[in-house]
């Protein structure tokens, strides 16, 4: 069910599994810490990540305490506790644990292990965020080329691969390169997984990012709509990615001059991120710059320059001064400032960040 994306009928049998088995095992069991990590895994699916997050915590414990701080279990609650701060903006304390994991991975799964390319792709996710594009490619393409060869071309975990490492190329505007990639990890979470997961939903919006990018508005649209019902019908309304793809259905509004319909959208997106991810997450100061955005274009200079200020501060603060998303965030204030908003291609620069925001980390 959980694989299936059947989230909320998968829950009350992995709480009564790990109920049973702290009753049955003791807490602190071995045994114990997959029951934990496996609940904390849906909780994050769930978009809550405060409540996964002490349960991946204690997992790792026991793994360290019971298996040892080299075992591949401890680098299963490594990479877990890693993705899940890194959902939560916190990219400098997960980094060491993906480094350590893939580390561990590599010494006890071998170099071409399935696990050894979960670990590289978590891990190249997590530079990709830092803005470290040359850093990340090798490691998606390595993590691809590990699971095609041992999981096969047509795998759920292929199709991650493939949509992480599109979306990298995406990035560094290699639409050409990235646009077949996108194609085939949709045509296989469509089959593999059902037109209806919310996997499927990913991999839906990031094809019409790049649609969108390419001009192509109205190829891109329905594959928008389709995301979003997606997510709202499997994950709920207020779901983190739920508002991801009302953000980019939101900017393909806007670059289609839709204003007035993209605005309640966008304000929408903004209130979600607030209240699941936080005031300073980095995805909330997305959302601040698509909604300035949009208001200068409605010429609403005055209300624009406080969510700029915001969102500006918030990068700076958890992306660091030099980050893309950071430099880009003041150059924007930096014109708004001096009179020299322009805004034509502000939206095109804002669908560059939503495909960054996009790509989850399923392991």
């Amino acid at each position: 069910m959980y694989q299936q994306g059947e989230y909320a009928a998968a829950r009350p049998l992995l709480e009564r599994a790990l109920a049973i088995r702290e009753r049955t095992l003791g807490p602190d069991h071995a045994d114990t810490a997959p029951s934990l990590n496996n609940l904390a895994g849906l909780l994050y699916q769930q978009g809550e990540y405060a409540a996964a997050r002490p349960l991946s915590e204690r997992a790792l414990a026991i793994c360290e305490r019971t298996r040892g701080p080299d075992h591949p279990d401890t680098a299963t609650s490594l990479n877990n506790l890693a993705l899940l701060l890194s959902k939560q903006g916190e990219y400098a304390a997960a980094r060491p644990l993906l480094e350590r994991a893939l580390a561990i991975c590599e010494r006890t799964r071998g170099p071409d292990h399935p696990d050894t390319a979960t670990s590289l792709n978590n891990l190249a996710e997590l530079l990709s965020k830092q803005g470290e594009y040359a850093a990340a490619r090798p490691l998606y393409e390595r993590a691809l080329a590990i699971r095609e060869r041992t999981l096969g071309p047509d795998h759920a975990d292929t199709a991650t691969s493939l949509n992480n490492l599109a979306g990298l190329l995406y990035q560094q505007g290699e639409y050409a390169a990235a646009r077949p990639l996108l194609e085939r990890a949709l045509a296989i979470r469509e089959r593999t997984l059902g037109p209806d997961h919310p996997d499927t939903a990913t991999s839906l919006n990031n094809l019409a990012l790049l649609l969108s990018e390419q001009g192509e508005y109205a190829a891109a649209r329905p594959l928008l709509e389709r995301a979003l019902a997606i997510c709202e019908r499997t994950l709920g309304p207020d779901h983190p990615a739920t508002a991801t793809s009302l953000n980019n259905l939101a900017l393909l509004l806007s670059e289609q001059g839709e204003y007035a319909a993209a605005r309640p959208l966008l304000e929408r997106v903004l209130a979600i991120r607030e209240r699941t991810l936080g005031p300073d997450h980095p995805a909330t100061a997305t959302s601040l710059n698509s909604l300035a955005g949009l208001l200068s274009e409605q010429g609403e200079y005055a209300a624009a320059r406080p969510l700029l200020e915001r969102a500006l501060a918030i990068r700076e603060r958890t992306l660091g001064p030099d980050h893309p998303q950071t430099r880009q965030a003041r150059d924007r204030l930096r014109k708004l400032y001096t009179g020299k908003s322009t805004t034509t291609s502000f939206f095109k620069r804002l669908t560059q960040q939503a495909c960054d925001l996009l790509r989850k980390l399923r392991g």
